[in-house]
């Protein structure tokens, strides 16, 4: 076997990881998607989509930008960045949190931006997200309740930790 050989069949088994990192956070954040907005409990449509972990977003759930690496081609092996937008309101208020997923072991590790961490066990499949759930409903409704507290005192009137979606924006 030539180097350029041993080289091809290293990279090929680094894709293999890859794709299937890739894989095993993209079922992990469809599930906390779906699973998030029926925690909230909304009668009044979709509360939650998958959004782009930077930049401009629309409230629309696209599986091909919703991720920091492709879905398709050479994807890098390690975390991967995913985006949650949380409708706010009755209308079309919407907030993005960011997370932070990798693979350590057999446990996800998720970390919220500027949030907590939370561990999942793998198989995914044995876990109860509810307590995730709970954490994340505490870290957003904290970054209002926070930010209510310092804006009644007169005090330090720091931005929140979201961005927020544009409604004027066309997708």
């Amino acid at each position: 076997m030539s180097r350029f050989d041993d080289l091809v069949e290293t990279a090929k088994k680094y894709q293999d990881r890859a794709a299937e990192n890739y894989d095993r956070i993209r079922k992990l954040a469809s599930e906390l998607k779906d699973g998030f907005c029926q925690y909230l409990g909304t009668g009044h449509g979709v509360c939650v989509h998958l959004v782009p972990p930077v930049g401009q977003f629309q409230p629309k759930t696209d599986l091909d930008t919703a991720f920091s690496i492709p879905p398709r081609g050479f994807r890098p092996l390690g975390p991967v960045l995913f985006g949650l937008a949380v409708r706010v309101s009755e209308g079309t208020d919407w907030i993005r949190v960011v997370m932070h997923c990798h693979k350590q072991g057999e446990r996800f590790m998720i970390a919220i931006d500027h949030g907590p961490n939370y561990t999942f066990k793998l198989p995914l499949s044995e876990n109860d997200p509810s307590e995730f759930y709970d954490l994340l409903y505490r870290h957003i409704t904290s970054q209002f309740t926070e930010a209510i507290e310092r804006y009644d005192r007169g005090t330090d009137a720091r931005s929140i930790g979201f961005d927020f979606s544009d409604p004027n924006e066309t997708a």
